[in-house]
């Protein structure tokens, strides 16, 4: 009798449905820089608020999609969840290249005013597009790597200025520099051969590149702070049950907090790190900085002409919140 009953108890066991597990696939074109650790954690947030109920498998350092074709293969389901740099696809609308526009806001509260102007437009846009933003994280400060010193961008006219965008190039152009496109994974074979011999990029940048080994001093302008935005297909999102969905939303909102003390922190310790591989980080000067903001002024209005009114609209919100 005992033997029939564990028999028969047995066999309900086995009829029980195994617990639903959705999986999941992210994209992203970097390595481990500070983002792909904060995307690691935002995932292991979504992971244990779920019970594994959701899984996620991420790929980084472009191994599944390069970067230009990580957005369509969230929008085509190819991948549920993929991280961008947004200035990157700055030729389909402008208000994706807004934090690029070098000196439109180039110290922390104005980066920060500057995402709380743009989110509204760049949330509305990507849903156009079948994609829900779920956060936003800036890049650490912009500077000049050469290998002389800079006191002026007089000493920039005539120098084969590496570019990595529209804007880049523009504003070397206005600089008096001869833009060169160069890819980051490129920028040490470049400066080998000449191809360029100054750029701007972030301190992060200069330590995954060694650019110790080609320049000698890195001028921290500030410049622009430009941001990695992560989304999810709308399609996938909205199939979720409203718990898992939940999940997701608050890990992406602590995602959005991290990392915004993760992009300061890699700012000073990026930065120590070329120092310490014997670079010289001089304070820019006042003449340079003044010439500087003169060009963001100029890239400004351009940028704002190429987004017509709502651009318009956005510069004047961002700049109220500044006062």
């Amino acid at each position: 009798m005992l033997l029939r009953l564990l028999l028969a108890l047995a066999l309900a066991c086995t009829a029980l449905p195994a617990a639903a597990q959705t999986r999941w696939v992210m994209a992203t074109p970097y390595a481990e820089n500070f983002h792909t650790i904060n995307i690691r954690q935002f995932i292991a947030d979504i992971e244990k608020a779920t019970n594994g109920g959701l899984v996620i498998q991420l790929h980084s350092n472009a191994t599944l999609l390069p970067m230009g074709q990580i957005k369509r293969g969230a929008q085509t389901a190819q991948v549920q969840l993929g991280e961008i740099l947004l200035s990157a696809y700055a030729n389909e609308d402008p208000f994706f290249e807004v934090d690029g526009v070098p000196f439109l806001a180039w110290t922390w509260p104005q980066a920060e005013a500057l995402n709380t102007a743009t989110e509204p437009y760049i949330r509305t846009r990507l849903e156009r597009q079948g994609l829900t933003l779920l956060y936003m994280v800036h890049w650490d400060a912009q500077g000049f790597y050469s290998r002389t010193p800079i006191q002026s961008l007089a000493e920039l006219r005539g120098t084969r200025f590496r570019a990595y965008n529209n804007v880049t190039s523009r504003m070397a152009e206005l600089m008096g520099a001869t833009p060169v496109t160069v890819q980051l994974a490129e920028v040490s074979q470049a400066f080998a051969t000449n191809v360029i011999n100054t750029m701007f990029t972030s301190a992060q940048s200069g330590v995954s590149t060694t650019a110790w080994d080609f320049t000698r001093y890195w001028y921290n302008v500030g410049g622009m702070r430009t941001r990695n935005a992560v989304f999810a297909n709308t399609r996938a999102l909205m199939a979720l049950d409203p718990t898992t969905r939940n999940a997701i939303l608050a890990a992406a909102t602590a995602a959005a907090e991290r990392g915004k003390e993760m992009a300061k922190q890699a700012e000073i310790t990026q930065s120590e790190r070329l120092r310490s591989q014997g670079m010289q980080l001089p304070t820019p000067s006042d003449q340079m900085m003044g010439e500087l903001r003169s060009i963001g002024e100029t890239l400004t209005a351009e940028w704002a002409q190429r987004a017509g009114p709502e651009g318009v609209q956005m510069l004047e919100r961002y700049r109220a919140a500044l006062r």
